[in-house]
């Protein structure tokens, strides 16, 4: 007798909605919808957050790289003035006249500083120029702007002012992208290189991944043997060894880089070790250099990189390198050829995470650092804070951001990182 049972044909075609019934299918496919809604609404609030206080910044400051309104903004008479010129000779008595009349509307509004703080940018003594001519027009009328403008400054006779006007006054404009790369547009309109005494960003950016990749290389050595003994001991032990790379995470990462500044130094700590010990006999230099550099930010990214990998190791079994022993494999030959492969995955998501983490540190480097160490994330700080430069920031900051965008398309091509674990 045949005792097998069998699910009513209606249960069974509501839990599958590709078999059975086909009625069935718009309300699984409704349910499906409103439960897709439902988490959007839920994950809602997090996306505006992170739209309002990281997505709108970021796009706006690399959107200044490409923005020029000062000139066009505080001086409309004088670009629609300047579009007009052809760029040969110096223009007209329109174009003088219309300069000497935004002159004194930007000076009204309050407009001026910045005006000359953009045409700085191109030449160094641009700012004096206009406040000189701004002072000497406020109360002159003359019949003729061109030779009055000319005779109050004799550079407003020469087709480099004008030039350097015309491109102020053009928006958008790659000036910003071509001085990040050490680039200017030359006075017949080609790209050219700025001379090698102005040259900065080019090394700086070479500098910043340097000491990226040094320090990832160093995280790399460092952890990965205390990522295998906290993966290998016994999980008492290896939970309070645990502490000592978790809490780090606990100080804060000025607190952490002022003591290795107290240590470096050279009457600090380290050093007077050594000395004490005889082991040198004059201090060595440990900071302000490369080395305090390195030795900074390893100290503060290792802890990324032992994570990456434990998470990884903690799921290896021990069971294949055994394997490997029990059939004649050396145990060196067996764990490199049978452990660390197994942990690769790990070491590929540390390598990332710390890499990208290094390519845009800022305070390390800043207080460890010396006049030959700066990366990009401080030129970057110093536009913004110190020249107000926020074109120019904003230019290396997209060079920044394509870099690490292309390093990680890269990567994920070579390694996966869809295929990595991170715990």
């Amino acid at each position: 007798m045949n005792t097998t049972l069998h699910p009513p044909a209606s249960i069974d075609a509501g839990a599958r909605p590709g078999s059975g019934s086909s009625g069935n299918r718009p309300a699984w496919r409704r349910a499906r919808r409103k439960a897709a809604v439902q988490a959007l609404l839920l994950a809602l609030p997090l996306l505006v957050f992170l739209l309002a206080t990281f997505v709108a910044p970021i796009a706006s400051l690399l959107a200044r790289s490409v923005q020029n309104p000062e000139v066009r903004d505080s001086m409309p008479q004088l670009t629609a003035a300047l579009h007009a010129w052809d760029g040969n000779g110096v223009p007209g008595e329109a174009a003088f006249a219309a300069l000497a009349l935004g002159l004194k509307q930007a000076a009204e509004t309050g407009d001026l500083g910045n005006v000359a703080r953009r045409m700085n940018f191109y030449q160094p003594e641009f700012r004096s120029l206009l406040m000189k001519t701004a002072r000497e027009t406020r109360s002159q009328t003359p019949a003729a702007w061109k030779p009055a403008l000319i005779d109050i400054d004799s550079r407003w006779g020469q087709n480099e002012t004008w030039r350097l006007l015309k491109r102020a006054a053009a928006s958008p404009t790659p000036d910003y992208l071509l001085n990040a790369v050490d680039a200017q547009v030359a006075p017949d309109g080609s790209v050219s290189p700025v001379p090698a005494d102005s040259a900065v960003y080019r090394a700086a950016f070479l500098r910043t991944v340097q000491i990226s990749a040094t320090v990832t290389l160093l995280c790399l050595l460092l952890g990965y043997p205390v990522a295998y003994l906290l993966a290998t001991l016994p999980p008492k032990q290896s939970n309070r060894l645990m502490l000592f790379v978790i809490v780090p995470f606990w100080t804060s990462l000025l607190v952490r880089t002022t003591a290795w500044y107290v240590l470096l130094q050279p009457s600090g700590v380290i050093n007077a070790a050594l000395m004490r010990f005889g082991i040198v006999h004059h201090p060595l230099p440990l900071i302000f250099n490369r080395t305090g550099v390195l030795i900074g930010m390893t100290h503060i990214l290792l802890p990324y990189m032992i994570l990456a990998i434990y998470s990884v190791m903690k799921g290896v079994s021990p069971v294949y390198v055994r394997a490997a022993q029990s059939l004649g494999a050396h145990p060196a030959v067996a764990f490199v050829r049978v452990y660390i492969p197994q942990t690769l995955p790990g070491v590929g998501a540390g390598f990332f995470l710390v890499f990208v983490l290094a390519l845009g540190y800022y305070i390390t480097p800043a207080l460890l650092g010396g006049a030959g160490d700066e990366m990009i994330s401080q030129l970057i700080a110093m536009q913004t804070n110190e020249r107000l430069n926020w074109g120019l920031a904003g230019a290396l900051s997209c060079y920044l951001v394509i870099f690490t965008a292309v390093f990680y398309f890269v990567f994920n091509r070579l390694v996966g990182i869809d295929r990595l674990r991170f715990g």
